[in-house]
Formats: C-alpha cells, sequence, structure tokens
C-alpha cells in the first residue's frame, strides 16, 4: 500500500511533531511515521530552557541558536495552548545555579566570566543570598548564580500539546516503524514501515532523535553522526505540607558531578540526570538512583523526606559537536532534524520554524545556517540506492 504526501516526518518526539506542525500550517501535506507519537526523550526530560546556564566553553555559535529559541518561546507556548488548550508547564521563574565548595565555586567564578563575556545576564550572590532566594538550600552553599532568563515547561505536557495540533493540523500519523528509507536516482522518496507499507513523499525529514543515525536505506555519506547518551532522572512529590519547597529551578555542581531540581506548581519535583555513555541501555540502575539523591540531598538535605514516586532512563540524541543537524543533506529530497543532545526541549520553537522554512522556501534561515547536517558530509558523491 503506497500513501503519498508533500513531507514524511520519521519520527515523533518533541522535534519531529513540531516540524511536522508548522509543515503543515505552511499548507504542505504531511504525514509523520512513529509507534508512539509523542513519546521518545520528552518523556523523561526535565524542561529546562537554560540558554544562560547551560552555556559550555566551545559551544559560542551554539548558544546563538539556544537564544533565538528562547526568545521564541513566551510566544510559541502562548499559541500552542490557545490552539490546543493544553497547560504546558511554563514558567518564568528563573535559575538559580549554585556552588557546595571551593572547587565548584571557581568553577561556577568561570562560567560566570564566560556569560558576561557573551553578552549574557546573571547575577552572582553570596551564599547568603541565595539561601534567602531558597531557604531549603543546605547552610554549605558557598555562592551561587541568579539567571531570571532561564526558564521551564514539562516536556511530557509540551509532546501532547503537540501531538494535538498535528492531529488538528491535518497530519496524518502512521503509528509503525519506518525500518527502511526508499531512495531512487539519488533521490530520498519516502519510507518502508514494518507493516509492509510504502510511505511516499516528496520530501522525508528524520527527526527520530537517537535512533536517526539507524534507518536501513539511508546512504553511508549522509547517515547523521548521531550516538545515544543515557540520562537517568527522578521525579518526587512535594506534599503540600513541604510547600514551597522550592521556587525555580537549582543547579550544582557537586564533586565534579552534575545535579538539578525543577520544581513543578502540582508539586512534582524533577531530579537529574546522569550522563552515560552506554550505548541503547536504558535500565535504571541503583547507583545512578544512588548519586542523584546523594548530590541532590548534600544540595537541600530536607529531600530524603519527599516520596519518590518515578525512576526514569532515556537517551539524548548526542552530535560530535553537541549541536543538532538541521535541514537538506547531499540526498535530493532528504533532511535531518536531529542530534539536539541536551537542548532538544529549549531548541523546539527554533527547529519548527527553520525546518518549516527550509521545506516551504528550499533553504534554512541565518540562524540555522551554522547547523546543515552537510559540516558532516565526508563523501560528496552518493551511489544510487535500489528502492
Amino acid at each position: 500500500m503506497s500513501r503519498t504526501s508533500d513531507v514524511l516526518v520519521v519520527g515523533g518526539g518533541i522535534i519531529g511533531l513540531v516540524t511536522a506542525w508548522r509543515a503543515a500550517q505552511r499548507g504542505l501535506r504531511t504525514a509523520l511515521a512513529d509507534p508512539e507519537p509523542g513519546g521518545g526523550a520528552a518523556q523523561v526530560a526535565a524542561g529546562m530552557l537554560a540558554a544562560v546556564t547551560e552555556l559550555h566553553y566551545g559551544e559560542q555559535t551554539l548558544l546563538g541558536l539556544n537564544l533565538a529559541s528562547a526568545h521564541r518561546y513566551p510566544d510559541f507556548a502562548a499559541e500552542l495552548t490557545e490552539l490546543t488548550g493544553h497547560d504546558l508547564g511554563y514558567r518564568r521563574s528563573g535559575t538559580l545555579a549554585v556552588a557546595l565548595d571551593a572547587d565548584d565555586r571557581a568553577h561556577l567564578r568561570e562560567l560566570h566570566a564566560l556569560q558576561r563575556q557573551s553578552g549574557l545576564e546573571s547575577t552572582w550572590l553570596s551564599g547568603r543570598d541565595c539561601r534567602r532566594l531558597e531557604p531549603m538550600l543546605a547552610p554549605g552553599v558557598r555562592g551561587g548564580l541568579r539567571v531570571d532568563g532561564d526558564h521551564q515547561i514539562d516536556p511530557r505536557r509540551l509532546a501532547a500539546a503537540l501531538l494535538t495540533a498535528c492531529e488538528r493540523a491535518g497530519v496524518v500519523l502512521h503509528r509503525g516503524w519506518a525500518e527502511r528509507l526508499t531512495v531512487v536516482r539519488d533521490r530520498a522518496t519516502g519510507v518502508l514501515t514494518r507493516d509492509g507499507d510504502a510511505l511516499t513523499a516528496e520530501r522525508v525529514v528524520l527527526a527520530a532523535g537517537s535512533l536517526s543515525g539507524r534507518l536501513a536505506g539511508v546512504p553511508d555519506a549522509v547517515l547523521p553522526p548521531v550516538r545515544p547518551v543515557k540520562g537517568q532522572v527522578l521525579r518526587l512529590t512535594v506534599p503540600p505540607r513541604y510547600a514551597p519547597f522550592l521556587s525555580r529551578t537549582v543547579r550544582a555542581m557537586v564533586r565534579g558531578s552534575h545535579v538539578y531540581l525543577v520544581p513543578r506548581e502540582n508539586g512534582e519535583l524533577v531530579v537529574g540526570a546522569t550522563s552515560e555513555e552506554l550505548g541503547w541501555d536504558t535500565t535504571v540502575t541503583a547507583g545512578g538512583v544512588y548519586e542523584l539523591l546523594r548530590d541532590a540531598h548534600e544540595l537541600m538535605p530536607g529531600i530524603t523526606e519527599l516520596p519518590l514516586t518515578e525512576t526514569r532512563a532515556g537517551l539524548r540524541p548526542g552530535s560530535p559537536d553537541n549541536a543538532p543537524l538541521l535541514g537538506p543533506t547531499a540526498v535530493d529530497g532528504l533532511l535531518l532534524a536531529t542530534g539536539h543532545y541536551r537542548n532538544g526541549v529549549l531548541l523546539t520553537p527554533v527547529t519548527g520554524d527553520a525546518m518549516a522554512h527550509v521545506l516551504t522556501t528550499g533553504e534554512l534561515p541565518e540562524v540555522a545556517r551554522p547547523f546543515t547536517p552537510q559540516r558532516f558530509t565526508q563523501t560528496p558523491a552518493l551511489m544510487e540506492q535500489p528502492a
């Protein structure tokens, strides 16, 4: 059975969903292939919109994309909520990054200097000032950075809203695995599904997160260099008698390990996240849970009184330079929207806009041009692939 569309998106995580939604809004007949649209890494992610506190050395180009997306978020969230009626859990309560010992404090001071050099707004606070903002912090906090521009959203609610938006925009959902890309005369023409359907399209967007590099039939020269990076996350519940436990996201480095605590308005507290290069393993381990609770307890001792309601592990789609791959490949008709690594939720608005623009005009917008997949292409000549 063959079904034809203008655009076929492979992958139904938040990046695939936002791409399909924005493409359909531009009048393109759009389909999406995924066995569980709305799933993926968004079900595990904490949803920090942290363009400033996620800044790393050597990632100044990525910073520009992150800031562009953060700037879009208020209007993006308002539009999506108005369209779907979904509460996205979008909060502008800000972020506090703190240090617990002298080494952590020195690291945070260096980060503050890098932020200032990059033209970002952050304020250095003493340990006492940090505890005035968040009284549950440990007495040993040595200092911190207040970043009012780093916000948060609930990725699970975001995914559900994007799925509803796609359905209302007329996106055709094929709830099955795309097993093979079909390429005829050096042009991508669709995919074959595990159920035997041939889904054909003028253009195919590969947006399958960490699985993007495993779609059969993609020529080796353009196969996205995306790898899975495991992250373990805990969810706790703050009983009413302990509220308010936290008023904003709190991040810290504890003996070289990063930990964050993200409070939701519904009383949920998300604690994460480990970063493990373990291939496709998604096992929740006793060691991972222990390390997160240990570091979170050192940061906020009262956390051990809270009920532990969920443990999860997911896979971030990492790329060689920790930045996404957006736009056309050297195979005509094949585009990528993958490799967002730790910034997938943050980059959702700008990715949707960039992919809709390139699908309708043939060109990436300026903000996305540094992230073309062809920056990793080694072999320009592609061999013809049979359908």
